[in-house]
């Protein structure tokens, strides 16, 4: 009963993050423009990637002073306390337009299309990586993807304009933001399966553990939006990217507890740069009309992301998070140095070149 219980409440809970992860965003796309929207896009970075890392050391303290299911307690009064805030601080908005029914075929067929994948991903170290169930199963997903595609041109309502994934802006940022939460949690991930499992720290050591790594990404993502109307994005997610190499690949080459989170430190300064760059890349140039779609997008390939890097480093690393070998977590933080260094690489020639508008421009195709 508790597992199902426990399954349940975490889907409510995704059902809710989805919800709320674009209307925050799209709520800072419509309120700010130029150089105010660079800075605020830094903070929305900042408090996100800082809170990932700053809920697995309040997770710790929990844990070893509370039990863990207060990891859940806790959620109901900042609940309550955000929702009253929340009414009281957000400007009131006219309401939009009647948009028609829900795109009910293209939700089944994205969500299937993207468990597909997940499921591919995470089965991929037992199956085999080339093997025909994990190459069935993503060319399924691929399938699924394309009826996707198809269903969206010919419903009247669809779910998600995809036009607007053509804009070069908008896919630039919606790959990097996808990279980046990869990288972020897999970095995670690995970080604390590493001091728990396999080096036997406690709930708490662990959690306290990654206070460098929320401060880092805090750093990261304010220094980002501050200089990303002079520098440019290009450059920020090309400078973000690479220093989430080097510091994903000291764990690769230094095995201990200082090297795993000296280089997770280093590495989430880099993503909380590269969050910046993405989210401005994909919405700076957007119009006010827009804003929720480009938000909605963001946050689906955020989620895609985290989904992605969780399946590929668990399945890389599932000797060492199984048994005693740290080989196989050499070889996750390996895979995941050499993605950010081909995805820093990647960027300088997909992301626009030149800094982010000073006014809220019109979309670029």
């Amino acid at each position: 009963m508790v597992p199902k219980l426990l399954i349940g409440g975490r889907i409510a809970q995704g059902i809710g993050a989805a919800m709320l992860s674009p209307a925050a965003l799209s709520v800072v796309t419509k309120t700010f423009v130029g150089e105010e929207r660079n800075k605020a896009l830094g903070i929305w970075s900042a408090l996100g990637g800082g809170g990932s890392a700053i809920g697995v050391l309040l997770g710790g303290v929990l844990t070893a002073w509370a039990g863990w299911q207060w990891v859940f307690y806790i959620n109901l009064p900042i609940g309550v306390v955000v929702l009253i805030a929340l009414s009281r601080m957000l400007p009131a908005e006219l309401p939009v337009a009647d948009r028609g029914r829900l795109d009910v075929p293209g939700a089944v067929l994205v969500t299937a299309g993207t468990g597909a994948a997940i499921y591919a991903l995470i089965n991929a170290g037992d199956w085999g990586w080339v093997s025909v169930a994990t190459l069935s199963t993503l060319a399924g997903a691929v399938v699924l993807y394309a009826a996707f595609a198809v269903v969206q041109r010919v419903v009247r309502s669809p779910l998600m304009d995809l036009r607007i994934l053509a804009r070069r802006p908008v896919a630039s940022g919606t790959f990097m933001i996808l990279v980046a939460t990869a990288l972020m949690i897999a970095v995670f991930f690995l970080g604390s399966f590493y001091l728990q499992h396999y080096r036997g720290y406690g709930a708490l050591r662990t959690g306290l553990l990654f206070l460098p790594v929320a401060v880092a990404t805090i750093v990261g993502a304010q220094s980002a939006g501050r200089a990303i109307g002079h520098q440019g994005a290009r450059r920020i997610a090309l400078v973000g990217l690479a220093v989430a190499a080097a510091g994903t690949g000291l764990p690769a080459l230094a095995n201990g507890p200082v090297a795993v989170v000296v280089g997770m430190s280093v590495a989430a300064a880099g993503i909380g740069a590269a969050f910046v760059a993405s989210s401005t890349t994909a919405l700076a140039q957007v119009t006010h009309e827009e804003a929720g779609l480009a938000s909605g997008l963001l946050s689906t390939f955020h989620e895609f992301g985290a989904a992605i890097g969780v399946a590929v480093v668990s399945s890389i690393a599932a000797a060492s998070i199984a048994g005693s070998d740290g080989s196989g977590f050499s070889r996750a933080f390996t895979f995941t140095a050499i993605t950010a260094a081909a995805s820093a690489a990647l960027a300088a020639f997909v992301v626009p070149a030149g800094k982010p508008a000073n006014h809220a421009g019109v979309p670029i195709h």
